[in-house]
């Protein structure tokens, strides 16, 4: 595991308010470029808005954002995006008249090498590029046992498909740091097992960083090195799955009740 010094994501006193409503609130988390990170917490807890502030869909009422080392301050959520930070949505984002291949080749098109006169002759260089973006988009879609579906349209794809398939759009933009928003939503158990595999592949293979918001325990105990609990916009607990399971701040926030003596 990467130091803390070399994280590819640092957050230090990020906020951020609505009116007189406090969402979030001195969040603070390092996240190392071969890690993979939790963020759970009750409904309304603020997860979706973290990710929202951590992709520049909201600026931040206070606090920094690190990418890298690099302040994110000012950025766009595109510009974040170019910089290294690739996210999938709690409901899916699809192009969906789009087929399969078109879907990930939208994520691929900030790595074509070919100018817009290239494109426009039809040159070698534009052949050149098509067929490498071809190749790599039916890798890409192979990691989720999707490439027999490269022309399919997306929305004729099942719900599970369909989650398999964002992640693969959004790795085809190459991130430093990939964000899962409830990655697991409508897959059944043997789904849910598949993507716990592929989570780690995706790691091991693309050495990124990964953040995953997921309500299904057993996913998240199960492949996350270290989780993050927030309750109210607020941090209550940070550790392994071990030590989260026994926290009782964190049994209180989720049961509503202290964890009984034995």
């Amino acid at each position: 595991m990467s130091k803390e010094t070399d994280a590819v994501l640092k957050t230090s006193h990020l906020g951020i308010d609505f009116g007189g409503l406090t969402a979030v609130d001195e969040f603070n988390i390092s996240i190392a470029p071969d890690e993979i990170k939790g963020l759970i917490g009750p409904n309304g807890a603020g997860k979706t808005t973290i990710f929202n502030l951590l992709t520049k869909v909201y600026q931040p009422s206070r606090g920094k954002i690190f990418l890298d080392g690099k302040d994110t301050k000012n950025m766009s959520p595109v510009q974040v995006n170019h910089a290294g930070i690739a996210r999938t949505f709690q409901n899916i984002r699809l192009f969906d008249k789009l087929s399969v291949e078109e879907n990930v080749r939208i994520g691929l098109h900030e790595h074509v090498r070919y100018g817009m006169f290239s494109g426009i002759l039809r040159l070698p260089s534009f052949w050149k590029e098509e067929k490498r973006a071809h190749e790599r988009t039916l890798e890409l879609l192979d990691i989720f046992g999707l490439a027999d579906q490269a022309d399919v349209r997306a929305d004729s794809l099942p719900y599970g498909a369909q989650r398999r398939l964002e992640i693969v759009r959004a790795l085809a933009t190459e991130p430093k740091l990939l964000l899962l928003d409830e990655p697991a939503a409508g897959m059944n158990p043997s789904e849910t097992e598949e993507l716990m595999k592929n989570i780690r592949k995706i790691r091991d293979e693309f050495k990124i960083a990964i953040m995953l918001i997921e309500h299904d325990m057993n996913l998240v105990m199960g492949i996350c090195e270290n989780i993050v609990v927030v309750n109210f916009g607020k941090i209550i607990a940070e550790g392994t799955p071990s030590r989260i399971q026994n926290d009782p701040q964190v049994i209180e926030a989720y049961l509503g009740g202290r964890k009984e003596e034995d």
